[in-house]
């Protein structure tokens, strides 16, 4: 890039009129592009017409599950998602009940894939509080 400018420089220095061609308007030209008028439109052709019908797939929706934390304004849910609610609710039923609430019963239940729903159960869990209570029996009791 700098090679091309100071070569250009050096052109513009031996040959002045160079620069004058560069920079002159040539009415000519200026009046014949004015009478240009350039209106496109571009034709929809069928197989984008077609292309675009096929990746739209109509979206399926469940009902969201229990009534928490008024989720009445959620009103459904796209089937393969949850929301907070519900996952924490999966999440805590599995803690609960392993033996009752399987991956598979959650992906049915949920409308989930089976692998999702084992990584959900996998790197996801449900904090516990646990309160020590106090050794010392002189401590401050809370009231």
């Amino acid at each position: 890039m700098e090679w091309e400018e100071k070569n250009l420089q050096t052109e513009e220095l031996g040959h002045p009129e160079i620069k004058g061609e560069i920079t002159r308007k040539d009415d000519k030209l200026l009046s014949l592009l004015k009478n240009v008028y350039v209106d496109s439109k571009d034709p929809v052709s069928s197989v984008q017409v077609k292309a675009a019908e096929t990746c739209q797939e109509p979206k399926e929706f469940r009902l969201p599950k229990g009534h928490h934390f008024n989720m009445m304004n959620i009103k459904n849910i796209p089937k393969g998602k949850i929301s907070i609610v519900e996952a924490l609710t999966l999440l805590n039923n599995y803690k609960l009940h392993p033996e009752t609430w399987t991956a598979e019963k959650i992906a049915q239940e949920y409308h989930l894939e089976q692998k999702d729903v084992n990584s959900l159960l996998r790197y996801f869990v449900i904090f516990e509080v646990k309160i020590f209570p106090p050794e010392d029996k002189k401590a401050i009791q809370s009231k």
